[in-house]
């Protein structure tokens, strides 16, 4: 015997922590000269032998040294060069197999690829840790590689070793803190998951923080998965993409959360899978005119009431809708349609969940380890440690990875000003200060910074979106002008002061036109995004339809059509949660579908043919598109009738005779002969009435449009004498003379 009982002993009791340099095969002495040893520590193995592949004829029989598997055994005469062997073995059960050794393969990650890791600029290195399907030397197996610096022992344990940790210990390599093996004979659809060995002695069972696949809770754990098999045809939507500026474009966006949009009643109330939404979805979505899906967060996580913002596996759509050959059927599908896909993605905070990223390898390895940076105090959650330069190479690849793999054509980032400031939701004394003694999150600011430059650089005509809720400067601006690099921000700020507008009784409105104006000041400080989210119509605050303020349906469904083209007319682009888009009663339930049945009756299908209609009048028109983000593409007519609740703007292109006038009035009284000034004089075409009777309305309008008359208003010299149905939203066109 060559190995001593106390290494033997190490494997036994799953302390090894440098299995390469003992198993497998490795050059030696013995009294004849150079020499051969091999050693193997196999699960239910009575016997063992090495199998020559040069001539398979020649066995070398290994001696068993321990019952728990350990074989060891010399070779003379063959050098003291390894060469190329299976293993053969007969089990207690009399099975017997042959196999190629796990310990007899090289590294599957290089120096480079580790000194990048550890630097924090090796983008894909979700292409090197993680489960993958490879062949090594002409052998089928799956690599695995996992980051635990702090980890005295790592294992992968499966189906495939009886989830034993003693069993394919992992080699550590160097000082990258990354543990690899390479496991031949195994593929896709194993489980598996990392038994980490802390310094403390503990054991930890965590899935794999790069896996593309997991199982349902409540055991979660990873499974091996090629996500490179999918043959995609949406060639020419990713060209086109890349030549896209969607500035200039129109965006508007349907947010989606897949578990709750429409479920199968005859099946369990089970939701769509993937593939059904690529049917179902699509078509809805394609028919309402919008121009992309938004869907909350679809990465794997366990908890379904979290809706998806708790993640435990960043790198993997959720098993609950299908497999990620599903889910990219279900992209390419919306591209072979002329949809886009955004994802949620969340960088901000991740669970306290034992199997994932919380306290990996016994260290606050992702996790800052003072609470004061490290827990979102909110939501019970860890924040990511944007300082430590693996940690931002984990998320960096995981934002690339979502468009990589699965061709998403836009990252909606969550909870962005809970990154920015170290303060926030915090008290005096619960924070610690930046280097320079301020509140700003100086290293999420700087990984924000380089995700968006990244994603821009290597994926052309992808957006990146923002949910921001402060008053942080530079949110789309350039990183190069000291911006963040985001295309767009959610605008809060609009949202929340035209819906405390419409929810105010009409005759209290007169008090607060400037909820409805003040968002010109800042609307052009950045690229917004217009949105009623699905944080509007949950935990009490109504749905849409019913925060109107109206005495019943009818004028509450008005009020809303009001309000949406409004929202469409106002300069920026926009998103709409689902359900919204028919003025659902009811708040949203994440366990349960919309209420499509409310559509047989005229006020909820009223509200989405106008959502139809305007999606269709903004796609179709470049005056509505073009100069989102342009302040020369807005003119305010009048802003003084705050007793009649009456204002009006125009929507210019880049020819100013291409244009729009859009009318609001917001009381319940309709006002007939009301002047409103207009640039040019000639026909204006009521292009959309929010009161037509096509949409539930009274049908009191323009009929059809009018033309201008020689009479000075609002400083102009033509005007309009319009009539004003109450609480509505009336939009002209102007028909210059060719």
């Amino acid at each position: 015997m060559i190995i001593s009982e106390t290494e033997i002993k190490s494997f036994i009791k799953a302390d090894n922590s440098s299995p390469h340099d003992c198993l497998g095969m490795h050059g030696c002495k013995d009294a004849k000269g150079p020499a051969l040893v091999v050693r193997a520590f196999l699960r239910d193995a009575k016997s063992c032998e090495v199998v020559d592949l040069e001539d398979q004829s020649k066995r070398y029989e290994l001696k068993l040294l321990a019952k728990e598997g350990f074989f060891e055994g010399l070779i003379s005469g063959r050098g003291d060069k390894p060469f190329r062997y299976r293993l053969r073995t007969v089990g207690y059960n009399e099975e017997v197999r042959q196999f190629y050794d796990p310990y007899s393969f090289l590294p599957t990650l290089g120096e480079q690829d580790l000194y990048l890791f550890n630097e924090g600029t090796e983008y894909r290195m979700y292409e090197k840790l993680g489960a993958h399907v490879r062949v090594i030397d002409g052998v089928p197996g799956v690599s695995f590689a996992v980051w635990a610096p702090s980890a005295k022992r790592v294992s992968v344990v499966g189906d495939f070793n009886g989830w034993d940790g003693r069993y394919y210990p992992m080699r550590p390599l160097g000082a990258s803190g990354v543990w690899e093996i390479f496991i031949p004979g195994i593929g896709e659809g194993q489980k598996y998951k990392y038994e980490i060995k802390t310094q403390d002695g503990y054991l930890l069972m965590k899935t794999d923080p790069y896996g593309t696949a997991f199982e349902a809770p409540p055991n979660n754990a990873s499974i091996v998965c090629n996500v490179r098999k999918f043959q995609w045809s949406d060639e020419v939507w990713i060209a086109a993409r890349e030549k896209d500026d969607w500035q200039r474009r129109p965006m508007n966006v349907y947010e989606v959360h897949a578990g709750s949009w429409k479920r199968i009643a005859e099946d369990g109330n089970r939701p769509l899978s993937y593939r059904e939404m690529a049917n179902v979805l699509v078509e809805y979505v394609k028919k309402m005119g919008f121009t992309h899906i938004e869907f909350m967060p679809l990465a794997e996580h366990p908890f379904s009431g979290s809706w998806g913002y708790q993640v435990t596996g960043f790198f993997a759509p959720t098993h609950r809708f299908g497999t990620p050959d599903d889910f990219q059927h279900l992209v390419n599908e919306c591209h072979r349609h002329g949809i886009g896909v955004i994802m949620d993605w969340v960088p901000g905070h991740f669970p306290m969940d034992s199997f994932a990223l919380a306290q990996f390898d016994g260290s606050h390895l992702y996790e800052h380890a003072d609470p004061r940076q490290g827990m979102h105090q909110d939501w019970g959650t860890y924040i990511f440690n944007y300082g430590r330069h693996e940690v931002r190479c984990f998320l960096l690849a995981n934002a690339l990875a979502w468009i990589d793999r699965y061709h998403i054509d836009g990252l909606r980032v969550d909870a962005v000003a809970s990154m920015l400031y170290l303060d926030y939701s915090r008290k005096a004394g619960e924070w610690i200060p930046n280097i320079y003694g301020g509140n700003e999150n100086l290293e999420a600011i700087d990984f924000l910074r380089k995700t968006n430059e990244l994603v821009h650089t290597l994926y052309p005509g992808v957006v990146t979106i923002a949910e921001e809720s402060t008053s942080f400067g530079g949110v789309t601006k350039p990183a190069s002008e000291n911006g963040l690099g985001f295309d767009y921000k959610w605008n809060m700020g609009w949202m929340h002061d035209t819906l405390q507008y419409f929810q105010k009784d009409p005759i209290h409105r007169k008090w607060h036109q400037n909820s409805l104006t003040f968002g010109m000041i800042y609307q052009y400080s950045e690229n917004f995004m217009q949105v009623f989210s699905h944080d509007e119509v949950v935990h009490g605050k109504g749905s849409m339809m019913m925060k109107m303020s109206a005495p019943d349906m009818s004028g509450k469904a008005g009020t809303l059509r009001a309000l949406y083209t409004l929202m469409w007319m106002w300069p920026g682009k926009n998103t709409l949660f689902m359900g919204c888009e028919f003025g659902q009663s009811n708040e949203w339930k994440y366990d349960s579908q919309l209420d499509w049945w409310l559509l047989q009756y005229q006020d909820h299908n009223g509200v989405q043919a106008i959502v139809r209609d305007l999606n269709e009048l903004v796609n179709s028109d470049p005056v509505l598109h073009r100069m989102d983000c342009d302040s020369a593409g807005f003119e305010w007519v009048s802003i003084d009738d705050a007793e009649g609740s009456v204002f009006a703007f125009i929507r210019k292109g880049e020819d100013p005779r291409e244009c729009y006038l859009v009318v609001g009035h917001y009381t319940p009284v309709m006002r007939t002969g009301y002047r409103v000034g207009v640039p040019f004089g000639g026909f204006w075409k009521e292009v959309l009435n929010s009161n037509a009777d096509v949409y539930g309305g009274s049908g009191a309008g323009n009929m059809g449009g009018m033309y201008s008359d020689p009479v000075a208003a609002n400083g102009r010299r033509h005007s309009l004498c319009v009539t004003l149905p109450g609480n509505s939203t009336v939009v002209f066109k102007y028909q210059p003379e060719r």
